[in-house]
């Protein structure tokens, strides 16, 4: 990890950098295998499952009795663990549901707004070197609260052509209605353009390497829309002199150990805070099973001395991190200074983990900066919100000259006789 004592401002843009990705290379592998999906449908999705997957497919979805097997599977424990997590993450969201309110702007004009479910939406899980079934509640379970019609989930089967058990497990608990056997690109055009067995969606969610963000930034072109732009997942960790070192070194692995292109970032008022991180990082990593993955990550993360905690929560803003650990003594008032962040942990005991699976909040949010304008999954993400006024012959008097002078002006004239009539038929009535 990189020590770096006391920085000027003018060489932040250095520290809060993110490892560099060139896809330039890969957008063109990327848009062959779309153009291919989108041509020939399920046997180009089989094609590069054998390709990519080592798997020969005789079907993509997933049956009914694979659903079964699943439970058999998945230890009466870990059920228990995925349904806790699930009822919290429900009870979070079911919160955000948006309650109609009718505004009379001027006499007579009445106007509100309406939301509605997004019909179809496509959840891409990954299933390669970290099976995320947290992620199938996380994206599931605010589409079945906003009402999405049709759920569908892609992920990668492995080389015998079977789902993560605990996947299937958590799908069906958040009420996912299509399940298929598809990773990567292939499954992000699958999703985009429909095939003869995968539906097409009007959305696509989910996290993934950099090619299939790639191909979701492509098909969102002109296809379909996505959840928001995405990079290596990340964390920072605010600490002061009373910070529990074991604490934080923790905090700082579970996320390095995401992959090797992560990044984590420690900033802290106290030489001492980093000394002994540095060295807890160290004694912890040993012990890790993914310890080569995570060791890679660390090689692009920072551990930054500034002068005082007001200057550490200025830096965290100009990162904009994925995830925010503050733990300090006054974490309290830290947090009312946070602009930009993804999700903000507060205290000693929020692990970042607590977030990932089971806290409620959802763990899908924005990386590589976007936090500045972008929100995590929410409820809102499944949904659209449909205005609606409604006009009386008062309402056309109370605006109606107004918008009259402001078409002209705008030289639209057949605006302005949209109005003009009705003024003239009130007009002659009165």
């Amino acid at each position: 990890m990189n020590i770096i004592r006391f920085p000027e401002k003018k060489d932040w843009a250095k520290i809060v950098e993110r490892p560099h990705l060139d896809v330039s290379k890969l957008n063109d592998t990327v848009a062959s295998v779309l153009a291919d999906i989108k041509k020939r449908g399920d046997d180009a999705v089989k094609g590069y499952e054998l390709k990519f997957d080592h798997v020969d497919l005789p079907s993509l979805a997933v049956t009914d009795e694979e659903m079964e097997e699943a439970e058999r599977l998945v230890s009466a424990e870990l059920k228990a663990a995925i349904q806790l997590a699930h009822y919290n993450i429900n009870a979070f969201h079911e919160a955000q549901v948006f309650r109609t309110k009718k505004v009379e702007t001027q006499p007579g004009v009445v106007c509100w707004q309406k939301s509605v479910a997004i019909e179809k939406v496509g959840l891409y899980i990954p299933g390669g070197t970290a099976p995320l079934f947290s992620t199938v509640l996380m994206l599931a379970t605010p589409a079945k609260i906003a009402g999405c019609q049709e759920i569908v989930l892609c992920t990668p089967p492995n080389r015998e052509g079977k789902v993560n058990p605990a996947i299937l497990v958590a799908a069906r608990i958040a009420g996912v209605s299509k399940i298929f056997k598809a990773g990567g690109v292939q499954a992000i055009g699958a999703m985009a353009y429909g095939t003869e067995t995968v539906p097409k969606v009007y959305k696509i969610f989910g996290p993934g390497n950099q090619y299939v963000m790639a191909a979701k930034q492509q098909v969102s072109l002109h296809d379909v829309a996505i959840d928001m732009p995405a990079g290596p997942s990340e964390v920072c960790v605010i600490a002061d002199d009373k910070a529990n070192i074991e604490f934080v070194a923790a905090d700082l692995l579970s996320q390095a150990e995401h992959g090797i292109d992560s990044q984590v970032l420690l900033i802290t008022n106290s030489e001492q805070v980093i000394l002994d991180v540095q060295a807890e990082v160290n004694r912890q990593l040993d012990l890790l099973p993914r310890k080569e993955i995570a060791a890679k990550a660390l090689d692009n993360s920072r551990l930054v001395l500034v002068k005082d905690l007001n200057e550490a929560i200025e830096l965290s803003n100009a990162y904009a991190p994925e995830h925010l650990i503050i733990q300090t003594a006054n974490y309290d008032k830290l947090a009312t200074k946070v602009v930009n962040a993804g999700s903000v942990f507060l205290g000693e005991y929020a692990c970042e983990s607590a977030g990932d699976y089971a806290s409620g909040t959802n763990h899908t949010l924005p990386t590589h900066g976007y936090a500045t304008a972008y929100s995590g999954v929410n409820l809102d993400s499944y949904c659209r919100k449909v205005t609606f006024q409604h006009l009386t012959a008062d309402g056309i008097h109370s605006i109606g000259h107004a918008v009259e002078l402001m078409a002209e002006a705008e030289q639209l004239d057949a605006h302005k006789n949209a109005m003009s009539v009705r003024l003239h038929t009130l007009n002659i009535k009165n």
